[in-house]
This record gives C-alpha cells, sequence and structure tokens, in this order.
C-alpha cells in the first residue's frame, strides 16, 4: 500500500466535507430570509420583555472549567486508540502514555490545590 492508498478516503471525505458546509452556508444566505427589524435585536426571555442590558458578565471560573474538560477530553482521545494497541506494542509505548499520565495529573493536582475545583 502507498501513501495515497491510505490517505485518499481522508482527502475525499475532507473535499465533500468541505462541499457541504460550503454549500449549506451558501444556501442558507441565499435562501433566507432577512428581515431588518428593531425586534431582532433584543434578547428573548420566555416571551417577556428583558430587563435591562442584555449583557452580561462571566466570571473566569466557567472558562478554567471548560479547559480543564478540554483537556482531560483530549486525554481519552489519546488513551482509546493507545488501549486498543497496548498488548502488540513495545514497551516505550506504555513509558509515552505514562508520562502524558503523569504530566495531566500533576496538572489536575495543581489546579486542585490552586482551589479552582472549588465551586464558589
Amino acid at each position: 500500500m502507498s501513501f495515497y492508498d491510505d490517505w485518499s478516503a481522508v482527502l475525499i471525505a475532507s473535499i465533500v466535507g468541505f462541499f457541504l458546509v460550503f454549500s449549506a452556508l451558501v444556501g442558507a444566505r441565499l435562501l433566507g430570509p432577512f428581515a431588518k427589524e428593531r425586534g431582532k435585536g433584543v434578547s428573548y426571555e420566555c416571551g417577556m420583555l428583558p430587563i435591562g442590558r442584555n449583557w452580561a458578565q462571566v466570571h473566569v471560573r466557567y472558562y478554567i472549567f471548560a479547559i480543564m474538560f478540554l483537556i482531560f477530553d483530549v486525554e481519552t482521545i489519546f488513551i482509546f486508540p493507545w488501549a486498543v494497541i497496548f498488548l502488540g506494542a513495545n514497551a516505550y509505548v506504555f513509558w509515552y502514555m505514562f508520562t502524558f499520565i503523569v504530566v495531566l495529573s500533576l496538572g489536575l493536582v495543581y489546579a486542585w490545590r490552586r482551589g479552582v475545583l472549588e465551586w464558589r
């Protein structure tokens, strides 16, 4: 098998995916109704008129939780394929994953000790 046999499906899927997204965006722009009215800019609150401005400040704690979720989500993306090939792999593959998990665990311990995981 050559390089092109291995990656041709990825290339075809990428081209088809790009075409579908592009055609959906163009179709929405051409076929969608666009009405200019004052009420479109008002935030929706269950059919009631909003009180005050529609801008709200979000605490940085929510962003930290989101970043930590992404870190550990990426960890699972790496661990599942590793678990599939684990028995047939060399010993250094185990130590690479062990190092990866230790680094992420140190990040979790650091966040825990700094009080990031405490909900106030």
